[in-house]
């Protein structure tokens, strides 16, 4: 090989730049090919089209239920401050007197909490008035205290402090009574030993 032979074949840094700088041709793909390519971006696309339907589509429906809810449950608020000015009226009420003056003003009470209670019963509101006798629901009252009976059954309302509230399926507030247990008969022994004790704490203080 002369050295012009070896000269023209080796490639000066330019050229051999230019060489490994050039990009490769890419493959055809042929028309088969092309459309299964197709096929699968356009799969692709009908997911995620899918996928954020469905995500709206859970929105609106919270959306809904969170309006349904609102309007269902919108006087609660209302209800419970509303609720100081019917306990006033359920205690001037329940009280009997014998001025007729004191008569007449009740008897306007009545037909305003009458009118009140109509009200709130269109708004979903159902009052809860337990009645002396009426076995203790925990679902509806809230015992305040308890008060020994040995001629009435455990359990028992015998004192109905403030009437309860519910709106629609709601509790706003249970009804507050006193309730009825069974009276402790003490032993004489036993008896005699609360003496002693109460007598040795009066001796301390």
């Amino acid at each position: 090989m002369t050295v012009k032979e070896k000269q023209d074949k080796e490639l000066n840094p330019k050229q051999e730049a230019e060489a490994t700088s050039k990009p490769k041709e890419e493959k055809k793909l042929t028309p088969e090919e092309q459309i299964g390519e197709l096929e699968k971006q356009i799969e692709d696309w009908k997911n995620k089209y899918y996928l954020a339907f469905a995500d709206t589509e859970n929105l609106r429906k919270q959306y809904e239920k969170d309006q349904r809810e609102f309007i269902k449950y919108r006087a609660m608020g209302f209800v419970d401050k509303l609720l100081p000015i019917l306990d006033n009226f359920h205690m001037v009420l329940g009280k009997e007197v014998a001025d007729p003056v004191l008569k007449n003003y009740l008897t306007g009470f009545q037909y305003i909490y009458r009118q009140m209670v109509e009200v709130l019963d269109s708004e979903g509101v159902k009052e809860i008035a337990p009645k002396i006798g009426d076995q203790f629901d925990e679902r509806k009252m809230h015992a305040v205290d308890t008060e020994e009976h040995d001629d009435i059954p455990a359990n028992q309302v015998v004192h109905v402090f403030t009437n309860g509230y519910i709106l629609v399926d709601r509790l706003v507030r249970p009804a507050q009574v006193r309730v009825s247990k069974e009276k402790v008969v003490q032993q004489p022994e036993q008896a005699d030993e609360n003496k002693q004790e109460k007598k040795e704490e009066q001796n301390l203080n």
